[in-house]
């Protein structure tokens, strides 16, 4: 796999600390990684956007980010009030294969969801996951209400002919409730395809050197770590109910 797109079900669920995961360990492994990031929105032009923080933890090669658009907005809709250009899924395939010509592995993480609008033409990053024929990372969240969205996202993959590579728990609870510990076991069944790793809550929060240290322990031999599913489910496993 030379390109990987990092999508989500939503914002604020662990993109971005599970991109950083990947590209960790593919690093630690002796492959040249490249971070791209299509449209930046709700940054400043001097702040530290999120494939800068993807950089910093993992420690990866090279960051490329196409646009940046100050308002906490859908791409399309922070570059239109910004008065400044889109950036559509042409451009970031292009750009993708550009760094796949010099990298070992693109790491594309989306902003927001697989079908936030780019551009006034309703572009998106599923377009740009075809036109790259890159399969795609789904990162969801924990606990109640991530089981719909996670299966609408798969949906929506299978209707556009993309892989979807598996799903990542981006951000697993200290103390997960039972909805939580269900969705373990409910997650690959609703996205038809395998679970494949599940990052501890606060996990940007170490300093590099730990994250970097820690980060195959939160991912599955598909992307290069040592988590087992079967084994983490298990453990986390409700008792079964009574009546």
């Amino acid at each position: 796999m030379t390109v990987i797109v990092v999508t989500g079900t939503g914002t604020e669920i662990g993109k971005t600390i599970v991109t950083a995961a990947v590209a960790a360990i593919a690093t630690a492994a002796g492959k040249s990684v490249a971070v791209l990031k299509p449209a930046q929105t709700g940054v400043g032009p001097d702040e530290q956007g999120d494939a800068d923080e993807v950089v910093r933890l993992s420690g990866a090669a090279a960051s490329v980010e196409l646009g940046r658009f100050p308002e906490p907005l859908a791409p399309g809709t922070a570059a239109r009030r910004a008065g400044l250009a889109p950036v559509g899924p042409r451009e970031v395939a292009e750009a993708a294969r550009k760094l796949a010509a010099d990298h070992d592995l693109v790491l594309v993480e989306g902003a927001g969801g697989l079908l936030v609008r780019f551009d006034e033409e309703g572009g998106t990053l599923a377009d740009a996951a075809a036109l790259l024929g890159a399969p795609v990372l789904v990162v969801v969240p924990a606990g109640l209400g991530t089981l719909n969205p996670t299966a609408l996202t798969a949906e929506a993959l299978r209707a556009r002919g993309i892989e979807q590579l598996g799903v990542v728990v981006g951000s697993w609870p200290d103390a997960p409730d039972l909805a939580a510990r269900c969705n373990l076991a409910d997650l690959p069944k609703e996205a038809g395809a395998p679970l494949l790793g599940a990052v501890p809550e606060g996990s940007g929060t170490l300093d590099p050197a730990a994250f970097r240290a820690a980060a195959g322990g939160w991912l599955a031999p598909e992307l290069g770590g040592t988590w087992d599913a079967e084994a983490f489910a298990g453990a986390q496993a409700p008792p079964a109910f009574t009546h």
